[in-house]
């Protein structure tokens, strides 16, 4: 076999396929149960007449505003999003690693390269192309970085685990290592999902320079510069709270179902999984 049908076959395998499918119907299941998490997250950052400042008291409020399935109002088209772009995020994280670490030993820089190249691409796939739909394009590209330091620190930490005791990792360590990687991740990329979610919302109006990229940029600027000096520092960060009880249980519960898919797949079907995808 040449060179290239090998790194074909690293690229195009069943093991690959197997971790897109885990991951998908992980993600898919982990936002599921808490979307209402969501909802009150993206209410509390554009919403700035609200008087309740938990996520219970806003929750509380949109079911009596609302209804009882208003905190799943836009569930369907987040969920097929969701879908399609971890299976695609899973499928390259996965196939990358194979073709890239051929012989060598994952490191955690090799996993944030690897994170950043393969939501880079699925944020190319999935980013809208017509009109509004470009609000806050700018600042999710500049996102890539939150699933790739996640990635990053959850690969790290099982990396660590797995020096120290040689065995399956346990279903709440799974859980813990999801949690820990998704809550730093969310942390450090925060400010700008609040002015994703502005922008979004066309609650801000563009400038209107002829490069678009200079655009989002000023957009991106005036926007975090104005929220500091309107609310402080801590403005950055309004809605946190909610944001990380949604994300950090999402990324914990969607790794837990990830492994728990991906490794009994591969035990139904009698195929070792490599040392490397533990």
């Amino acid at each position: 076999m040449s060179t290239e049908d090998f790194r074909f076959a690293e690229v195009f395998s069943y093991e690959s396929l197997v971790h897109a499918m885990a991951g998908a119907a992980g993600s898919v299941t982990a936002m599921t149960v808490f979307f209402p998490l969501d909802t009150a997250r993206l209410r509390l950052q554009v919403d700035e007449k609200r008087k309740a400042r938990s996520t219970p008291a806003i929750l509380s409020e949109i079911v009596k505003e609302e209804g009882l399935l208003a905190p799943y109002r836009g569930w369907l088209p987040v969920i097929c999003s969701l879908c399609c772009s971890n299976f695609v995020y899973f499928y390259c994280f996965h196939s990358l690693r194979a073709s890239w670490l051929r012989g060598h030993k994952s490191t955690p820089s090799r996993d944030l390269l690897m994170g950043i190249a393969a939501d880079a691409f699925v944020q190319i796939i999935e980013d809208e192309g017509v009109g509004a739909l470009w609000n806050g394009t700018f600042p999710s590209l500049l996102l890539v970085l939150n699933p790739a330091v996640q990635f990053m620190i959850y690969e790290g930490l099982k990396r660590q685990l797995r020096s120290l005791v040689h065995r399956e990792l346990l279903s709440l360590e799974i859980f813990l290592f999801g949690a820990i990687a998704k809550a730093v991740a969310t942390t450090f990329t925060y400010p700008l999902q609040t002015v994703q979610s502005i922008l979004r919302f066309g609650q801000h109006k563009q400038h209107t320079d002829r490069s678009p990229l200079l655009n989002s940029l000023r957009s991106v600027m005036y926007l975090l510069i104005n929220r500091v000096r309107k609310y402080g520092m801590l403005g950055l960060f309004k809605g946190l709270e909610a944001k990380l009880l949604q994300t950090v249980l999402t990324a914990a519960l969607m790794f837990l179902l990830y492994e728990k898919i991906a490794s009994s797949i591969f035990r139904v079907m009698g195929v070792k999984r490599p040392a490397s995808s533990h």
